[in-house]
């Protein structure tokens, strides 16, 4: 019980806050006579969550792929990114200002290009939540890998090392909290990015489930979907905070 009053401590008000706001709801819609395609009341949505026929299983199931899949490979793809632009500045003027350009696009738009090119599936949609996220990785790891005091780098200088060994032992150290901070940002931009996906090319996945209730009304399956999301990226969100303390409990005060 003692390791719980820390948790119950910080998120009491938080929890206050969720409970409050849950009970607001419940007597608008009960004493306001608000129709229930219009918003349905917590306890609809809790019936939802859990009764009906929709299998949430298999949209929980394609969603969360799709999400980790996006966090993955924006992971990947931005931190080799922020690496390249940090390792060599006529690969910085280059591919600077064309990852900007490419950030500026709205993701919207890119969507229905994706199903052209690829077609319905897990892949694009994984695709569509790494274009959202990738661009603070790189952006972070640029600046963590720059952004290393003269000393060090003095340091490595006067011990003849090697460039890749600066690079392995003083840069990279130094921009792990940077990229554990970026990556906190993308564990939340791949789920926008994985439904943004659903909504334009989809046949299974939360975002199909919003997309379907739209012609039958079934706004509280809506709102059950809503928080399936919430509750997948919510974990995603817990485990890189979970990863970053143990991988560099230093790093908690750069956020």
């Amino acid at each position: 019980m003692i390791k719980f009053q820390p948790l119950l401590r910080q998120y009491w008000p938080t929890v206050a806050l969720f409970a409050f706001l849950l009970a607001c709801w419940q007597l608008a819609v009960s004493l306001g006579g608000i129709r229930e395609y219009l918003l349905p009341s917590p306890l609809a949505v809790w019936n939802a969550l859990w009764h009906g026929d929709t299998a949430w299983t298999q949209h929980i199931w394609v969603t969360t792929l799709e999400i980790i899949g996006a966090f993955f490979l924006a992971a990947g793809v931005g931190v080799a990114l922020g690496v390249a632009i940090a390792w060599s500045p006529l690969i910085a003027n280059a591919l600077v200002p064309f990852l900007v350009f490419v950030n500026t696009l709205p993701k919207v738009a890119i969507a229905p290009l994706f199903l052209i090119w690829m077609g319905y599936g897990i892949f694009p949609n994984m695709l569509m939540g790494a274009l959202i996220g990738f661009f603070p990785v790189v952006i972070n790891t640029a600046v963590g890998l720059s952004q290393v005091e003269a000393d060090m780098l003095d340091l490595g200088r006067v011990f003849n090392a090697p460039k890749w060994k600066i690079f392995a032992k003083i840069r990279i150290p130094n921009a792990l909290p940077y990229i554990l901070s970026a990556l906190k940002i993308t564990a939340t931009a791949a789920v926008v990015g994985a439904i943004v996906g659903e909504f334009v090319a989809s046949q299974k996945g939360l975002g199909y489930v919003i997309v379907t209730t739209q012609s039958s009304m079934n706004t509280s399956v809506a709102f059950a979907s809503l928080i399936w999301i919430s509750v997948v990226g919510l974990v995603l969100y817990g485990a890189v905070v979970l990863v970053a303390k143990l991988w560099a409990p230093w790093a908690e005060g750069i956020d």
